[in-house]
Parts: structure tokens; sequence; C-alpha cells
């Protein structure tokens, strides 16, 4: 507890809630629903990998922010934005050109979103010191993945829930699957209005927007973060290291969802949408949730230096579980749900280690907020791009093939990671 924040706990895990939300339906639950709706791997790896292009570039807009308004007043603006177009990606479901319409609906909403980050870490950076970031990383962290937990899965398991009750009724499987996504879609829409109200209150607010009242203002200071950011010291060594860190579950990302679906014979696990909810979802992302707070924990008794090798390793190397599930396709559930989850627990332990190093060696500065945001930009570069392809390397290599290359795309983390400078003291009780 800092004199900024007395009580972040009060706002910290509700505002990760709502960070991950978009972000993991777009990335993740949007696979499962066009696959549901008839759409081709190949084309939901790439549209829905291209849509979150503005987690990457989100630097762009980064400055303005800190120019115009509050960073709750973004925060509590793009929640409801954001909740209101997932109220519209329900309706165009039933259009006849859907996969379009949403596709570009949940553009809008990945700009929203993107948006929310920036605000919603640059309120984490400046109301909590240094100690206090290392402290409730594991709660951010937790929090976060417990929307991914809601998402895929309590969502995706009610999706095949409602789909069983709608086909029962003599619905077509289609119709049956358009009637079951709308309903979560405005579930969503509606758990991100409430997020909204909720912040306008509970959220604090310290800051106070930058006297700049221009569009050249506003470009020269972009100029400025731009040029700070790549004059830091090691920058380019933290670029790689940011970009590589996460290689290996950019392939997987996309790929996971599509492998528990997909029939035996093309070599994927037979799930259904409540045993990917439950197992993949609910089971996988609370092993994530428990893995990031005891990571956090961790990473605060023993200093982020001492660990990130340990937390690189813990990250990285569960991701063997899909090669081994996809060459030996275990008909046991317990063997298909213990793998998952292990892998969610290392994928959640070792994650928090590059959010806190972004924010304690890359984003300290006078431009604090707009260098995180360019830096989990890259970082999202990095996941964007190996997302985009991966439906074809799937395509053209076959599941088993595809992990065991995955696995191979992990080894630069390594040698990257053991090597990496550290500019600053991360014991530091200063605010950076």
């Amino acid at each position: 507890m800092d004199r900024f924040s007395p009580t972040p706990l009060r706002w910290v895990p509700s505002l990760y809630f709502a960070m991950g939300l978009p972000f993991v339906v777009l990335n993740m639950v949007s696979a499962v629903m066009f696959k549901d709706l008839g759409i081709s791997d190949a084309q939901i790896a790439f549209w829905t990998s291209l849509i979150m292009w503005p987690w990457t570039i989100k630097f762009l807009w980064s400055p303005f922010l800190e120019l115009f308004r509050t960073k709750k007043f973004f925060v509590v603006a793009t929640q409801l934005l954001s909740g209101v177009l997932f109220g519209a990606a329900a309706l165009s479901l039933h259009l006849p050109t859907f996969f379009a319409v949403t596709i570009a609906v949940f553009a809008v909403i990945a700009f929203s979103g993107a948006t929310h980050d920036i605000a919603a870490d640059g309120v984490y950076m400046s109301e909590l010191d240094t100690t206090s970031q290392a402290k409730y990383i594991g709660w951010q962290g937790a929090f976060y993945n417990l929307a991914k937990l809601v998402a895929t899965g309590g969502l995706v398991w009610f999706a095949g829930w409602l789909y069983e009750n709608f086909s029962a009724g003599s619905s077509a499987v289609f119709d049956a699957y358009v009637r079951s996504w709308s309903v979560v879609l405005f579930i969503l829409c509606g758990l991100l209005v409430l997020l909204g109200l909720y912040h306008s209150r509970a959220l604090p607010s310290s800051d106070r927007p930058t006297a700049a009242h221009s569009l050249k203002e506003g470009l020269r200071g972009l100029k400025e973060v731009i040029a700070a950011f790549f004059s830091k010291k090691h920058i380019w060594y933290y670029i790689g290291f940011i970009i590589l860190y996460r290689l290996g579950e950019g392939f997987v990302m996309k790929i996971v969802p599509l492998f528990l679906k997909a029939d035996t014979v093309s070599g994927g696990l037979g799930l259904t949408n409540q045993q990917i909810g439950l197992y993949y979802g609910s089971f996988g992302a609370g092993a994530f949730l428990l893995g990031s707070l005891l990571a956090g924990y961790y990473i605060a008794w023993r200093g982020l230096k001492r660990t990130l090798f340990t937390l690189c390793c813990i990250f990285n190397i569960p991701f063997a579980v899909y090669a081994l599930l996809a060459w030996f396709q275990p008909a046991s559930m317990w063997l298909v749900g213990g793998g998952i989850v292990l892998e969610y627990f290392g994928y959640g332990f070792g994650f928090v280690g590059l959010t806190l190093f972004m924010m304690q060696q890359v984003a300290p500065g006078k431009h604090r907020m707009a260098h995180y945001a360019f830096a989990s930009g890259i970082m999202n570069l990095s996941v964007m791009l190996t997302g985009a392809v991966s439906g074809y390397l799937s395509d053209a290599l076959g599941y088993g093939m595809f992990f065991l290359a995955v696995m191979l795309a992990t080894v630069p983390a390594f040698l990257v990671t053991w090597f990496v400078p550290f500019t600053y003291d991360d014991k530091s009780n200063e605010k950076q």
C-alpha cells in the first residue's frame, strides 16, 4: 500500500479484468466462434490476427492521451464503448455478410481496447511505486487472465450449452450457433458497461493532462516520445528480447483452440465447446491465474533480475504439451486436461516476468506511459505476425509437426534472456 493509492486491490483486479476481456475475446474466443460458423482455419487465424493490429501500433496515439483529459477518463470511456460495440457485433452475426461485418466491428473494438490498455497501464504506473508494482503485478496478471477464464472457459462453455438447447429445439445447426454466440456477445456488452460504470467511481486519478492544446503540439510530443524511446540504453537488445520472449506463444495462440476442436481424423482432439471451455478455458485459465499470483510474489521476494531466466524457462518449455497431445492424441480427458493445466500454469508464471521487465526496465523516464505502450506494441507485433501465418503453417505441416516447429521457435528466447542487461535496480523503491 502506498501513498498514491491506499486501496489498490479495490481497482487493480477489476481494471485488468476489464483489460483482458476484449483482447481475449478477439484473439481467442472469436476463433472458436468463427469455427462454429463454418470459417476455415487459415481465414480465422489471418483475420483474427490482423484485427489485433491496434495493440501493436498503440504507441502512435499514446502521447495524445497524456495531453488531453486524464487516464481515468480514457479507461472509463473505452470500457463503455467496447461494451456497446460487442452488442453491435451480436446483431451483425445475423447478417448475410456476417463475417466481414463482425470482423469490422471487432477491429473498432480492438482500437478501443488498445486505447484502454494504454490508459490502464498508465494509471497502474502513476498510482503505484516500483515496490507496489512488483507486489501487485501478480494480481494484475491474475485478473487479466481471470478474463481469459471467464471468456475462453465460461462463455465458450455457455455457447456450447446454448447451442445444444437451440439445436434441440429444431433450429438449423448454423442458426443455433448464431443464436448462441449472439447471447454470448450481449453478455460481454453488459459486463464491460457495468465495469465502466464501476470504474467511474472506483478508479484513482491523481494525474492531470499536460497543458497542450493543438495537433501540432501532439505531433511534436509523438516525435519526442519516439526519439526518446530509441535513445534508451540497451534499447535494441530490449526490443529483441520483447519479440523473442513470446515468439512460441504467438504461433500456438490461434491454433490451440482450433486443434482442440478439430476432429481426430484431421489430427485434432475432437473436443466439444463445453470440453474446450472446461479444460482450456476454466481449468487452464485457473492455472494461469494461480501461476500469475505466485509469480508476482516470487519476483517481489527475489527480484526480477535473479528470476527472469527461470521465468522464461517456465513460460516456454510447457508449450511441448501441445506437441505431445498432437502426436499421441490421448482419449483420456485427465491427460488432456492435465496437460493443458500444466502448460497454462507455466504460461501464467512466466508471462508476468516480461510485463514487469517492460514496466521497470523499458518504460522508466519522462514518457513512462507512452514508452510502455511502445514496448507492449512491439510485443504484440510479434504475436500478431506469428498468429497471422500460424493457420497456413498448421495447414501445411499438420498439427504434430507444427507444434514441434513451435518448440524450435522458443530456443532464441532462452538465449536472449540469459544475457539481457538491466538498466535500473529492480529492487528500487523510487517511482520511476
